[in-house]
Order: C-alpha cells, then sequence, then structure tokens
C-alpha cells in the first residue's frame, strides 16, 4: 500500500487546480467508477485547437484525486490529442505494464504503483477518460455540431 499512497500521490490529491464548473463549456463529462463510486467530471474550453480553460469536480478517492490534479495542472494548452495519449499511456501503464506516460502529464508516474491493485484502475483513469470525452464534445460544440 506505500507505493499506493506514497508522499507525492497526498500531495497531488490536496492540491487539485481548478476545481469547480465554467460557465459555458464547449464540452463536459462525468465518469463513475461502478467498482468504488468514485465521480468525476470534466468541463473544457477549446480556442484554436487548444485546452483555454478546464474545471474538474471529482468526487474520488486519493488515486482518482492525484489523476484529476495531474490533468487539471497540465491540460491548458494541450491539444486533444495530447490528453487522449496520455490517457492511453495511463492506461498502458496501469494494465499492460508499460512504461509511465511522458511530456506534459509525467508526473502520472506517481501512480505507477496502481498497476499491482486492478481494482483502483477504474478510479485512476476517471479524469482521464472523462476528459477525452469532454474534449470530443467540444471538438463537435466548436465546429457547430452537437452541444455539451
Amino acid at each position: 500500500m506505500d507505493d499506493l499512497y506514497h508522499p507525492r500521490v497526498l500531495e497531488l490529491a490536496a492540491e487539485i487546480p481548478h476545481v469547480g464548473r465554467l460557465a459555458s463549456p464547449d464540452g463536459a463529462a462525468t465518469k463513475v467508477s461502478r467498482v468504488c463510486g468514485s465521480v468525476v467530471t470534466v468541463e473544457v474550453k477549446l480556442k484554436d485547437g487548444v485546452v483555454s480553460e478546464i474545471a474538474v469536480h471529482p468526487k474520488a478517492c486519493a488515486l482518482g484525486q492525484a489523476a484529476t490534479a495531474v490533468l487539471a495542472m497540465h491540460a491548458i494548452g494541450a491539444r486533444p490529442d495530447e490528453v487522449r495519449a496520455a490517457r492511453d499511456s495511463l492506461r498502458a501503464m496501469l494494465k499492460e505494464g508499460a512504461p509511465p506516460p511522458q511530456g506534459r502529464f509525467w508526473e502520472l508516474r506517481h501512480l505507477e504503483g496502481v498497476r499491482d491493485y486492478p481494482p483502483r484502475h477504474a478510479s485512476t483513469m476517471l479524469a482521464f477518460d472523462a476528459a477525452v470525452e469532454a474534449l470530443e464534445r467540444a471538438i463537435a460544440h466548436v465546429r457547430g455540431g452537437a452541444t455539451t
């Protein structure tokens, strides 16, 4: 369990930036873990093809909160494909033993210990799963398609 809740994971969980809601997001999504009941909502705005604003609303365990913090700290300025790649790398790290994500979301490496606890994978993935869905909705909205 020490690998799960080492000091940086707890720091991240306690220091989540951009908590709240956006007045008029381009895209939003909520994900729920059926295993533990954790819930994370992500709202985004896009400008010139990158995330210009993000708001997160986590009601999650420390692991879900830590992942949410990494997302919220580094998403502004990210292209949707960067967020998607981070989500895919996080999933591969947890489920396939792949190396931790690199680039702007490198701090997801602090969650590498979750790999050995499969019931915790879902809550750890919530923020990035919600972010990818919110970004897909935002892209559609910005293009004049579906709304949030």
